[in-house]
């Protein structure tokens, strides 16, 4: 296939263990980029942080943030926004959580979380985007809240929480567990896979043209309908029972994203 547009994921994909960027992941970034690729990052987290990184790799290209939620341009302008509706939004913020369930959202500027999370510091070393304390979620205004992320150490309540939230919200929103610990809710038409379509349609760049690099469940779709997606070797453990025919690469502590990059595009023989 003619790779015209690589996609990947941040955390657990192109950043390494320390959620940081690897020197040798920014090298063969830089080299790919130089032969005219295009690199879109598409992760789960806040277009803030989405800039951060965006600037140190060197990228002068969309931007996929809060899983499809939110599509930024070159010039990191707004192009596609897609909020909770606040009747939803109403309806979440009034169950009964389970007092372990970490309870986080993003505003449109913010990252909101009703207690610190010291587990999640050093997840945010590289972009120096922070917690605010809302002590009650309750009180907040719902205005623009991107999406919704629920936390649990040990994972045994995430399930059931996504059971229970299931039931009441049905199909008006989109539901993910990008991890084992953590459940996130958009807006029933934010995912990756929605993003990446839309982007499609705006350049003229065809699904068949792109490969996509992943490890989690809001990789799903995204990883489903590329030219070609690649399974992080860290991947999930139910997520090649989806994609039982992609390639599975090297972890993130590997560079296992950077590897396969300099394997498919600078190498001798390319």
């Amino acid at each position: 296939m003619k790779c015209k547009a690589i996609i990947c994921d941040l955390d657990g994909t192109l950043l390494n263990e320390n959620h940081i960027l690897s020197e040798y992941t920014l090298q063969i970034i830089k080299k790919i980029k130089k032969k005219g690729i295009d690199i879109y990052i598409a992760t789960g987290r806040h277009h803030e942080e989405g800039f951060v990184i965006k600037k140190k790799l060197g990228l002068d290209s969309y931007l996929i943030s809060s899983n499809g939620s939110r599509i930024h341009n070159e010039k990191n302008e707004l192009i596609y926004s897609k909020n909770i509706p606040e009747k939803i939004v109403n309806k979440i913020l009034n169950f009964n959580f389970d007092s372990e369930i970490h309870k986080n959202l993003f505003l449109n500027n913010k990252w909101y979380s009703e207690i610190k999370i010291e587990d999640l510091e050093g997840f945010c070393d590289e972009t120096g985007f922070i917690q605010h304390i809302v002590p009650n979620f309750k009180n907040l205004n719902s205005e623009e809240i991107i999406k919704f992320f629920f936390l649990e150490k040990s994972g045994n309540k995430i399930f059931t929480l996504k059971n229970e939230l299931e039931k009441i919200l049905k199909n008006e929103v989109n539901f993910t567990l990008s991890s084992k610990t953590c459940l996130e809710i958009m807006n029933k038409d934010s995912s990756k896979g929605e993003a990446i379509k839309f982007i499609c349609s705006q350049n003229g760049l065809k699904l068949s043209e792109i490969i996509a690099f992943g490890d989690g469940f809001n990789d799903l779709d995204m990883l489903s309908i590329v030219g070609k997606g690649y399974l992080m070797g860290n991947h999930h453990p139910d997520l090649k029972k989806f994609l039982p025919s992609h390639e599975v690469i090297l972890s993130n502590k590997e560079d296992g994203v950077a590897i396969k990059l300099q394997e498919l595009f600078l190498s001798n023989t390319n």
